[in-house]
Formats: structure tokens, C-alpha cells, sequence
């Protein structure tokens, strides 16, 4: 028997408002996570520039991953409640003032404040931005659309450390973070001017209160597979990237 395509779902085409949102939370993405990537090369540096111990440096790239977990954990149960276009700006700028702070920083005390404060912020967007997909793409698109957005995080992967490098070398150590600054305010001007708001959800919203929208979240069994499985998928995965 010939295989038939008539089961499957015809192809939908992007509008051109649905290509600006693909863009614009890829680049977003391919941000922050490079602030993050960045850390990596200049580890040498900072250690000599900031007499530092490897022990502090470990310190000062694991204090952004364990506040943008604690900061997952908070923003969970009222991140539904709000406008994701306000609540992506939000972080967003978090994360811009974070970086900034970064790049001022001039002792160890200094660095890891400002790590912390950027993971606090910048942890977030990366599930605001899935959400903003999930909100303004068909079920049939998610997939492709999912795909796209995370290209900006498997690009910085590869980008982070030749760009850190090359621009500390150059420039100093500061230089990658001024970088990020400059690229997540441009971003941030376009997510203001074109970026529409993004509220249908809020028709859906049932639970008032924060914490109970988090317990019914964690109380079903898939999303707790779900959750575990990308928590140990990230943790794997940069238990190395300090060194």
C-alpha cells in the first residue's frame, strides 16, 4: 500500500509579525546566553586581574546558575498573571543592568553580586520566551518555531568563547559585557517598538493565589518528568563549563 499524506498536517506559513517574534526572541536568547558563555575565557583573566582564587571564580559562574534556579522557582507561580511582553522587558532590563554591573566590577565581592543579580534575571527569560511561543503560534508551528529560538542558544555556545576572547584580548576583560550591554539594548528598544502584547492568557487565568498555581503545576506527573529531565539536561551539561 502507497503511503498516503492526507493525515498530515498542512505546513502553516509565518506571518510577517510571527518571523519579527521568531527573531527577536532568538537574538534574545543568543544574549543571554552568551553572557553566560563569556565567563568561560576569561576565567585567566579575571583570576589575575582580580586576584582571585579558581575556587572564587567557580564561585562567582555557579552563583548565576543557582540564582537563576531560585529565581525559576519564585517567578513560577504569578509568571502567568501578567503581560509576557512586560514581563520579558522586565527581566530583560534586569538582565541588561546585571551585565553592566559586570562590567564595573572590581573585586571578587563585586563580580558575584553582579552575577547573581544578572542570573536572577536573566534565568527567566529563556521559559518566557517559550511561553510567548507557545501563546502566539499554532500547535502545529511550535515545533519549528522552538527550534529557531533555540538556534540562538546553540549559536552562542559555539560564538561565546571566540568571541570573549577576542574582544579581551583587544580590549580588556570588561569588553564582552559591554558587548552584551550594547546588543541587549538595541534588543530591548525593538522588543518595546514592534513586540505586541501578549495577554491572551490572562483569560484563562482560574488560580488567585501564587503559590496554589505552582502546586497544581507541580502536581501533575508529566510536568514533573518534564522538569527533571531539563534540569538534569542543564546541569550535565554545564557541571564542565567553568574550566
Amino acid at each position: 500500500m502507497e503511503p498516503t499524506n492526507q493525515n498530515k498536517p498542512a505546513k502553516i506559513p509565518f506571518t510577517g509579525y510571527q518571523k519579527f517574534a521568531i527573531f527577536i526572541l532568538a537574538v534574545t536568547q543568543f544574549s543571554v546566553v552568551l553572557d553566560f558563555m563569556i565567563m568561560a575565557p576569561l576565567g585567566d583573566l579575571l583570576i589575575k586581574v582580580l586576584s582571585m582564587k579558581p575556587s572564587q571564580f567557580g564561585s562567582a559562574v555557579s552563583g548565576y546558575a543557582f540564582s537563576a534556579g531560585i529565581a525559576g522557582l519564585l517567578t513560577a507561580g504569578f509568571a502567568d498573571r501578567f503581560d509576557r511582553k512586560k514581563l520579558l522587558l522586565f527581566f530583560y532590563i534586569g538582565f541588561i543592568a546585571g551585565t553592566i554591573l559586570c562590567a564595573l566590577a572590581n573585586s571578587y565581592e563585586t563580580l558575584l553580586t553582579a552575577r547573581i543579580i544578572t542570573g536572577l534575571f536573566g534565568g527567566v527569560i529563556g521559559s518566557i520566551s517559550l511561553a510567548i511561543v507557545a501563546d502566539l503560534f499554532d500547535i502545529h508551528q511550535r515545533g519549528r518555531v522552538m527550534g529557531f529560538v533555540q538556534m540562538g542558544f546553540g549559536a552562542s555556545q559555539v560564538l561565546g568563547i571566540p568571541i570573549g576572547l577576542y574582544l579581551a584580548n583587544h580590549w580588556g576583560w570588561r569588553a564582552p559585557f559591554w558587548l552584551v550591554v550594547s546588543m541587549g539594548t538595541l534588543i530591548a528598544v525593538m522588543i518595546v517598538a514592534k513586540l505586541k502584547p501578549v495577554t491572551a492568557h490572562l483569560a484563562a487565568q482560574h488560580d488567585r493565589s501564587p503559590l496554589r498555581h505552582l502546586l497544581n503545576t507541580v502536581s501533575k506527573r508529566n510536568y514533573r518528568i518534564g522538569f527533571l529531565a531539563t534540569a538534569f539536561l542543564s546541569i550535565g551539561g554545564f557541571m564542565m563549563m567553568p574550566f
